[in-house]
């Protein structure tokens, strides 16, 4: 464990994105993982990954089962792109169809406790499994994307998941990813282009209006502190 956050905190001492990924890829033999949801921020650490064929990254995403076609789209397109395959996974099946039976197809309208337990099936069961060997989790969490992630680090460790993750995004504006997608050719989600900029479930996601938070258009019917799907403490 020590030794694992030294090295860590020497990646966070290299300067640019693409030379803490890789210096993380080259010397650590721990199982390292990244999260992506096909979001320009995630697609930003996608290209530094892929671009440079760090193969001891491994990239996986969340498929719910109710996302957008578009977010479907970008991970083709992402495939495409960089000659590789993300590997998925799903909420599990007897899980979903009892909550379904139960509440209804779409029952998070109803309470933050549904909405929370459709997340917990959908998102926080897969992702268990996918961090389960993994000792180092690679996010696209930014400062920036809401009140209760101003004070997070670029390394921080996950005492419940027991894992170290790495947010090598954290300072990153919206315009530094953008500019960074544009400059390398990345695909993005075209979403983004109408106003989404937090992408998630499609009955859960909105686009937002000149002047609101990151986060309006999530789960926008429910309380401003609730807004967590439970992947990450913050």
């Amino acid at each position: 464990m020590n030794q694992l956050k030294q090295i860590l905190e020497q990646v966070i001492q290299q300067k640019t994105l693409e030379e803490k990924l890789k210096f993380l890829n080259n010397n650590t033999k721990e199982k390292i993982v990244f999260s992506t949801s096909f979001g320009f921020e995630d697609q930003v650490i996608s290209h530094a990954i892929l671009n440079q064929k760090l193969q001891n990254i491994e990239i996986f995403t969340l498929d719910t089962g109710r996302v957008f076609q578009e977010t479907y789209t970008t991970w083709n397109k992402t495939e495409l792109k960089y000659q590789t395959k993300i590997k998925p996974y799903y909420p599990p099946t007897t899980e979903l169809e009892n909550f379904i039976e139960a509440n209804g197809i779409n029952p998070f309208y109803d309470s933050v406790d549904l909405r929370k337990q459709c997340c917990y099936i959908r998102k926080v069961i897969p992702l268990n499994r996918a961090l389960q060997t993994a000792s180092i989790w690679i996010t696209g969490l930014r400062a920036e994307q809401s009140n209760n992630r101003h004070d997070m680090h670029e390394i921080e460790f996950d005492e419940e998941k027991q894992l170290f993750k790495f947010n090598p995004l954290i300072d990153f504006t919206t315009e530094d990813c953008f500019n960074y997608l544009k400059e390398n050719r990345v695909p993005y989600n075209p979403l983004h282009d109408k106003g989404f900029i937090s992408i998630g479930c499609a009955p859960c996601t909105r686009a937002i209006a000149d002047g609101e938070d990151f986060r309006a258009g999530r789960w926008w019917w429910e309380d401003e502190n609730k807004k967590e799907c439970g992947l990450h403490a913050k």
